[in-house]
């Protein structure tokens, strides 16, 4: 009999499921496409930045200190920056924007254009000393996109659509997890893919290393649970979770809490393994394992170290916004050891986890009663996953632990940031509101962070008799995902500085 043939406990055939999957990796393509071609550039988030430092990589150039933006990056700049993050229509004479600088006559804005790059040339890359495996990728992207003959603004378009198929391989990801985990659960093995297709989180339309984590640590993050499972690991599985983990730590900084949760459920299996006189058949494949991982760290980490002073590269960043670290003793008044502050510092987070840091018009891209939403869902539903762990068998409840922690560690990491610096004259965070919100810097969590929320909503649908309770849910949220994002971004899709009106 055909494996495609057997019937899963969902009623339909592994191949109708790996279809559903293709179709849900076809919708989220969609999805990411729409959305990213509606967004003008330059965005709030570091967008500048990020972009400034994939054309750098595009040519070899990897930066030794922060740099200056690229004169190869600044025609780019001064043509197709909108203002419509920052601006306001009554900036104008007239009340309105002003028609896009590249459909106008070139006569007519040559010496606009021409100051506009002396002034971007002046500007300071600040994402200068981050890791180097999203901007390499993205350089190869920018590249590709000149052979196939893209020229000015399509090109920059074409470097923010890579999103579209990092995206597609998460979805592919997140099915991948659940059948690990719940291989008996048909609602899991969908509802996972089918919300990360139809996530909301804006950084998917942007060009910013945040988008690439999610799908490295979603790599290490199974990888992991079939080296947790295997009674001895062999070398194969080993030197892909040592290469996933080094991918995620040469993506962001902020997967550091992910690694760190990775390393002590190492250790807890190489315990295991003592215990049961199984380490020294292991030996070979451990080594593997940390030779994968560790080489690459430290490379990096030399970099840094040789030509921006630190290990991490961070103080250079942190220099440049006027931060400096706080005393010890003066880590313990800040707010979020209080009532009040948490309840600022961990809504924040939640809501711009799932939706945007965007500003449009000076004003948050968002909707109060649609955050609201999201934090309620996903404090209920990791708080109803975590009543259910004691009655999980051994093995979904060992990896349901590493997806809580490693969902904790990337939360504690933020609030760890928020307290050790002074934040001195800067704008966000600030000494008034001394707090990193910024949802997108725990994006590396995602699948860990749907697992157990997905699996909370599942437990508390288990309690209806009715069978179509979950279907029916799933259908719920996700149209409420894809409304409430429309409803949000709705006033993006008619300005003339998208992709629409190139």
């Amino acid at each position: 009999m055909n494996a495609d043939d057997t019937k899963s406990p969902a009623g339909f055939s592994g191949a109708q499921e790996r279809k559903i999957v293709l179709l849900l990796c076809c919708l989220a393509a969609v999805h990411v496409f729409i959305f990213s071609a509606a967004f003008p550039f330059f965005n709030n988030v570091d967008e500048i930045a990020q972009f400034d430092l994939a054309v750098k990589y595009s040519q070899g150039h990897v930066p030794r200190r922060l740099e200056l933006l690229s004169t190869d990056s600044t025609p780019y700049l001064a043509l197709y920056s909108s203002g419509m993050y920052f601006g306001t229509p009554e900036m104008f004479p007239d009340g309105k924007f002003p028609t896009p600088p590249w459909k106008q006559p070139v006569e007519k804005i040559r010496q606009t254009l021409l100051a506009n790059e002396a002034a971007w040339r002046t500007v300071t890359n600040y994402e200068s000393s981050q890791p180097p495996l999203y901007y390499a990728l993205e350089g190869c992207w920018w590249r590709a996109g000149q052979w196939l003959g893209f020229e000015n603004g399509w090109r920059l378009y074409w470097l923010r659509f890579l999103n579209i198929f990092i995206v597609a391989a998460l979805v592919w990801l997140g099915c991948r997890a659940a059948r690990l985990i719940f291989p008996e659960n048909p609602f899991l093995r969908l509802a996972i893919p089918a919300v990360i297709a139809f996530f909301p989180q804006t950084a998917f339309y942007s060009i910013e290393n945040d988008a690439l984590l999610p799908l490295c640590f979603g790599a290490a993050f199974i990888c992991l649970l079939q080296f947790l499972r295997a009674e001895i690991p062999d070398a194969r599985l080993a030197v892909a979770t040592g290469l996933a983990l080094a991918a995620a730590f040469l993506t962001k900084m902020t997967s550091l809490p992910l690694l760190a949760v990775s390393a002590i459920f190492i250790a807890l299996k190489i315990f295991q393994m003592a215990g049961e006189k199984k380490l020294r058949a292991a030996l070979p494949a451990l080594a593997a394992l940390v030779f994968c991982a560790a080489l690459p760290m430290a490379c990096w980490m030399t970099w840094c170290k040789l030509h921006f002073g630190d290990f991490t590269g961070s103080a250079a960043k942190a220099g440049y916004f006027g931060w400096t670290h706080k005393p010890f003793a003066e880590w313990w008044p800040h707010p979020i050891f209080t009532l009040r502050g948490f309840s600022v510092f961990m809504p924040s987070l939640i809501a711009t986890f799932w939706q945007s840091e965007f500003l449009w018009h000076g004003r948050p891209l968002s909707l109060p009663a649609v955050d609201w939403v999201y934090i309620v869902l996903s404090v209920g539903g990791v708080g109803m996953a975590l009543l259910k762990f004691p009655k999980m068998p051994r093995p979904q409840r060992r990896a349901l632990w590493l997806a809580f922690w490693s969902v904790a560690a990337s939360v504690a990491f933020v609030g760890f940031l928020s307290i050790i610096f002074d934040f001195g004259d800067d704008h966000n965070p600030s000494r008034a509101r001394p707090y990193f919100t910024a949802g997108r810097l725990i994006l590396g969590a995602l699948i860990p962070f749907l697992l157990l929320i997905l699996y909370g909503l599942d437990c508390a649908l288990g309690r209806l008799k009715n069978s179509r309770a979950r279907p029916l849910a799933l259908g719920v949220l996700i149209l409420f995902m894809l409304l409430s994002e429309i409803a949000v971004d709705w006033p993006v899709f008619s300005n003339e500085y998208n992709w629409f009106h190139l």
